[in-house]
């Protein structure tokens, strides 16, 4: 799954609030102050349409719980790392997880 600057910041915004209770109800604004707290400053209504996009994506799922809606991420952090490494290794690396490491060994050692 392709995902923009602002989308990975907001659900690294929900992994971090939803560290201690994978449970919690996470509303637009929590994301909004959360973001702020790690200097992104975005309108809340620019929040709320890129979580729109991520629910049709699947990324997060929305519910509603009294008059309020709220959000959940639908994988976590590693299993979207897992997912991201799996589609690099499958478009630049023919499948095969040992050609990214050694082009990352390779790549390492020219930048020291």
């Amino acid at each position: 799954m392709v995902c923009g600057k602002l989308e990975i910041e907001i659900l690294n915004a929900f992994w971090n609030l939803t560290k201690d209770n994978e449970d919690r109800d996470v509303s637009i604004q929590d994301v909004v102050d959360e973001l702020a707290q790690n200097g992104v400053r975005r309108a809340y209504t620019t929040i709320k349409t890129v979580m729109d996009r991520l629910t049709v994506k699947a990324l997060l799922v929305r519910y509603k719980s009294g008059k309020k809606f709220f959000y959940k991420a639908a994988m976590s952090k590693s299993e979207m790392a897992f997912e991201a490494v799996d589609t690099v290794v499958d478009n630049f690396f023919d499948g095969e997880p040992v050609k990214l490491l050694r082009f990352v060994e390779k790549e390492c050692l020219l930048l020291t």
